[in-house]
């Protein structure tokens, strides 16, 4: 059954009016210098010596099951603070950038997708019945993979484009809204909190207020929500990979739809091109209507 953006609670503040999308001016530049550290220890000489003759104290002092527990705590402290730090180095995502989030996000970790290019099996009762990518097959996509990284945030450390791909792509879903405007808003991601996000007035298939994609401003990669048959054609085509929260879980309702996919972000023009294609795939499975989207010249 279909539901409005009111119905779906999207406040005035997340949709943007066709004026005020015409007025929009893109994000400030945001470095994609995205770290991810491994845990590294180095010590020098002085510090070597002190460290070893100190442990041969303790085991003589101490009892070694003390000695043991004591090395263990600090391992895993450097290790706790390493990886935290990682986590806020994604940046701003769905999840808060606080250490309540981060034990969150390790909590969600048990129960994530172990190998994110694993195909969605295929729903038959979904509606729409079948996917629109197969009409016209993607082609596969040049290189190899980015590398991946986080869950919420989900970010990729390389290969992020240009900025003038970033924001020709921003032009085209504003204008793609602006175009649309009955069938479709723009306004900040449901899901992310932050980023530009297409939403369906209209959706079918409900996802968090409607939303159909988002793209971030950081990496310049998007998350869309997808039929099964096309989100497989994504992943056997390189464009793309599942989000780690796509699994199933016998405890508790995951935060994101089965569909939701990651795609990377478009480096070329051409590149762009299947972006918009895979992001017209996205709006047919969340409204079962397929509206094409006009590039309008847009070059990068």
């Amino acid at each position: 059954m279909a539901m409005s953006l009111t119905q779906a609670n999207l406040s005035a503040q997340s949709v943007v009016t066709e004026s005020s999308v015409a007025e929009s001016t893109a994000p400030p530049y945001i470095s994609v210098t995205i770290k991810q550290d491994s845990l590294t220890v180095t010590l020098d000489g002085p510090t070597l010596f002190i460290l070893s003759t100190s442990l041969i104290i303790a085991i003589q002092l101490c009892r070694p099951l003390a000695v043991a527990v004591l090395i263990g705590l600090t391992t895993a402290v450097l290790f706790v603070h390493n990886d935290y730090r990682n986590f806020l180095n994604l940046g701003p995502g769905g999840t808060p950038s606080t250490f309540a989030g981060y034990v969150r996000i390790n909590w969600l970790k048990l129960w994530a997708l172990r190998d994110p290019f694993e195909p969605l099996p295929v729903d038959s009762t979904a509606q729409p019945s079948s996917g629109i990518l197969l009409k016209k097959p993607l082609p596969f996509r040049c290189g190899p993979r980015p590398h991946v990284v986080g869950i919420a945030p989900q970010r990729q450390l390389d290969q992020f484009g240009s900025r003038e791909c970033y924001l020709a792509l921003r032009r085209i879903l504003e204008n793609h809204g602006m175009a649309f405007n009955d069938e479709i808003g723009i306004g900040t991601s449901c899901f992310e909190k932050h980023g530009l996000g297409l939403f369906s007035r209209y959706p079918v298939n409900h996802t968090c207020q409607g939303e159909i994609c988002h793209v971030h401003n950081s990496d310049h990669s998007l998350h869309l929500n997808l039929h099964p048959e096309d989100a497989n054609e994504i992943i056997q085509k390189g464009w793309g990979q599942r989000h780690p929260l796509t699994s199933r879980c016998f405890l508790f309702k995951m935060p994101v739809p089965r569909q939701f996919t990651m795609v990377y972000a478009p480096r070329t023009r051409d590149e762009l091109r299947v972006v918009c294609q895979i992001i017209e795939a996205a709006g047919w499975w969340v409204t079962a209507k397929e509206i094409r989207m006009d590039l309008l010249g847009e070059t990068c």
